[in-house]
């Protein structure tokens, strides 16, 4: 397989991941809080399944937070890793492209930081939406009783 060709391949497969987790975070945090706007805690009899229906998507967020910033730094590290290896078989790079191919390695940790930063954002969001609607459910428990 040619170099340039498995440099490609890392560059775009590693940017693809990182964009779909991306979207995948921003759809299960706005998918969240349109349910949170329409829920109705009244019709919720067991604090379990109020709990179950809060929850749901959230995990999808929270493991897109944790997990891009080691995609980004797969990526970074393959790109280090190949451009070694082009050095290695060159033997006479110069500087410049030296530079050029590292810098771009690290771009997918940037990206990464970027998938990650605001979807910690959205679980925190997302997660203090939770409590206050439970503590909603609870009052309006105590005042129904």
């Amino acid at each position: 397989m040619d170099i340039t060709l498995a440099k490609e391949l890392v560059d775009w497969g590693v940017m693809g991941v990182l964009a779909l987790m991306g979207f995948v975070a921003l759809w299960a945090y706005l998918e969240r809080l349109l349910f949170f706007r329409k829920i109705d805690l009244s019709a919720y009899r067991h604090r379990e399944a109020l709990e179950n229906d809060l929850t749901a998507n959230t995990t999808l967020i929270s493991t897109v937070g944790s997990n891009a910033p080691y995609v980004g730094l797969l990526g970074t590290v393959v790109g280090i890793i190949i451009t070694f290896y082009l050095l290695g078989q060159t033997q006479q790079m110069d500087a410049g492209s030296i530079m050029t191919s590292l810098s771009l390695a690290l771009k997918a940790t940037a990206m990464g930081l970027v998938v990650a930063i605001p979807s910690m954002f959205f679980y925190n969001h997302v997660g203090r939406r939770i409590e206050v609607l439970l503590n909603r459910w609870e009052i309006l428990q105590k005042d129904a009783a």
